[in-house]
């Protein structure tokens, strides 16, 4: 799956990040402490720091690794760079399964992995285990995006959180009356049918987990608790229930400058989206709207969501520089930055401070914006505990079920079924 990399709220739409994919796994705890987990992949956890080996290959979702070269003065692996003497080659990666790939050639010492790649990663032993005592600015990284399943795995740690952000539900204020709290203005065919042909969707087959998530609170007699392992018949009951969208959906966009755009023309008026299109659009005087304060953004519902891990490779030919990388890229000031440029919530409970959201702001020649933490609710643990992080749908039910859910390559095949 894919999903364009937006750089910042109020960065001016024209410019354009590269595509990503991300699929993530659902909160909740993984076990473990801040102590480091034992060595059970694919390497060996340092015990620790030495000098930098001169040199850095990693893999980035496009805007994480920002030298400069796409946008003037947009630049935090030249600074890295002096500070470290590790010089960097950065490799944009448009897909998780390129991502693995790449990893799995040899070549490259870390990546910025999403929740299917860091599950895969681990088990194929593509990684090591991360000594987070070795990574100074992991002891004030949010409390609730540690020891979660798609960094740590029985109780070892493989990553360390790099930031995240949710999928919302936005509407044109003109065209959609009264304002809706819930996905039923585009998920029950009845009230969906209102705004048929200007219904947007994100194209994408996770999407079907969000159809689980409105079926998780509409149809409790299916017994859906993770909208990532579905049997057949929940399966089932979240493919038909799209199946029933379908005709009223007016865009299966995957590029959000498309969406956009398209809100813009008022070809949109409802539909799934990111925050960095609903600030961007508010910014620039458009009627949008999005659930109010009292549910955080999210829909009564729940809704899916994101987020990115920094892994080292299991054959990191330059692991003191990606340990160095790990914890430059979580310091406060460079999360400030890359967060803002990028539109998500940072993982680094420092970069919220108001001096170093000022100091971003400058440095990225953006206006400034002191609200942005509150905004993307990066110190909201209540909002993100609605959230459901995208993951990979395994067969493995995760419970006494076995293995009678569907995998990804099902919902894959149901995706074509349902746009047709």
């Amino acid at each position: 799956m894919s999903r364009l990399r937006a750089h910042s709220t109020w960065v001016p739409a024209a410019i354009v990040a590269g595509l990503a994919a991300v699929m993530l796994v659902i909160a909740g705890c993984g076990g473990g402490d801040d102590n480091g987990g034992s060595s059970s992949g694919g390497g060996k956890e340092l015990s620790s720091v030495g000098a930098g080996e001169g040199q850095l290959n990693i893999i980035c979702w496009a805007s994480y690794c920002e030298d400069g070269t796409v946008t003037k003065g947009v630049d935090w692996v030249t600074p890295f760079e002096q500070q470290t003497g590790c010089q960097t080659n950065v490799k944009i990666g448009d897909t998780s399964d390129q991502m693995i790939d790449l990893m799995r050639t040899g070549q490259y010492d870390g990546v910025s992995a999403s929740g299917n790649a860091t599950a895969r990663l681990v088990e194929g032993g593509d990684v090591s285990p991360v000594n987070v005592d070795l990574v100074t600015n992991y002891k004030t990284i949010f409390p609730d995006l540690k020891d979660q399943p798609y960094n740590t795995f029985d109780g070892t740690h493989y990553g360390i959180p790099h930031g995240r952000g949710a999928n919302l539900l936005m509407w044109n204020t003109n065209d959609v009356k009264p304002d809706p709290t819930s996905w039923s203005v585009i998920l029950d065919p009845n009230q969906a049918k209102k705004y048929s042909g200007h219904i947007s969707v994100y194209d994408d087959p996770i999407y079907i987990a969000d159809a689980a998530v409105y079926l998780k609170a509409h149809q409790p007699d299916l017994g859906i608790t993770n909208p990532y392992e579905l049997d057949d018949k929940q399966f089932t009951a979240a493919v038909d229930l799209l199946k029933q969208q379908h005709p009223f959906v007016g865009d299966y966009w995957s590029s959000y400058l498309k969406q956009i755009n398209l809100f813009t023309s008022g070809d949109d008026q409802v539909g799934s989206t990111w925050q960095y299109q609903y600030f961007t659009l508010l910014a620039d005087g458009q009627p949008v709207k999005a659930p109010g304060a009292d549910t955080g953004f999210v829909p009564t519902e729940g809704a899916t969501g994101w987020s990115d891990t920094w892994m080292i490779s299991s054959e990191a030919k330059h692991p003191n520089c990606m340990y160095k990388w790990m914890d430059y890229i979580t310091s406060a000031s460079v999360q400030a930055q890359v967060m803002q440029w990028f539109g998500e919530a940072p993982a680094q409970s420092k970069a919220c401070e108001p001096n170093e959201i000022a100091t971003a702001d400058k440095a990225l020649g953006l206006p400034a914006d002191p609200q942005f933490c509150e905004n993307y609710h990066a110190a909201d643990p209540a909002f993100w505990k609605r959230v459901y992080y995208w993951n990979t749908p395994l067969a493995d039910c995760g419970d006494d079920r076995g293995d009678t859910c569907k995998d990804y390559n099902d919902w894959v095949s149901a995706w074509t079924e349902i746009k047709g």
